[in-house]
């Protein structure tokens, strides 16, 4: 059915890899160009004190040669590239990231999901945790020359917050943010 006859890098960096692909398909010789990454962790973190999602904005250079404005809105998150569980490196990037010192068995896992299939296959983790005032230890931000804001969603925005275009906002952000308001938000008062 499908047979790899040759595979040939094109390209090497730190964090990808880009590979020109030949495969027999079904009879049919075809070629593909395919980036390797690490696959990630991301968290959605409600804080219950503030009754509010946290969430991180950034600048992302390929959205900036798209839309000249490179800033999008995200889960906490980061790539597998350590040799420890995914949980570990999810408590990891919530300290990192957004300031929170949380328990690992505190930190549940709500599904995995793949995105850019057709040309990276990368997949992602994506995990839940609840935080108050008490687990803040810092001001998060990132570490080394990340550049990271912390940004609170108030629980009565977040529908709204979806559907806002004038925000990049992730695919796998929307998908927890509608997870959180179908399982943990109370009294769920949307208009569509």
């Amino acid at each position: 059915m499908i047979k790899i006859t040759k595979i040939n890098t094109l390209g090497k960096g730190k964090f990808l890899e880009l590979k020109e692909v030949f495969f027999d398909y079904f009879g049919k010789k075809r070629r593909w160009e395919v980036c390797s990454s690490h696959n990630s962790v991301s968290i959605l973190i409600y804080d219950k004190d503030l009754d509010a999602l946290i969430m991180v904005r950034q600048f992302r250079l390929p959205v900036y040669l798209k839309n000249n404005d490179g800033y999008t809105l995200e889960l906490c998150a980061g790539l597998c590239d350590k040799d420890k569980p995914n949980v570990e490196i999810a408590k990891e990037e919530v300290f990192e990231e957004c300031g929170y010192d949380v328990d690992v068995k505190n930190i549940k896992k709500i599904t995995s999901t793949w995105a850019s299939v057709g040309s990276n296959a990368a997949m992602q983790e994506i995990f839940y945790v609840e935080v108050d005032n008490s687990m803040k230890v810092n001001e998060g931000g990132g570490i080394d020359d990340e550049d990271i804001e912390i940004v609170t969603i108030p629980a009565d925005k977040v529908y709204e917050k979806l559907f806002d275009e004038s925000v990049v906002l992730t695919p796998g952000a929307k998908f927890a943010m509608l997870w959180w308001i179908h399982n943990k938000m109370e009294n769920v008062k949307c208009k569509m």
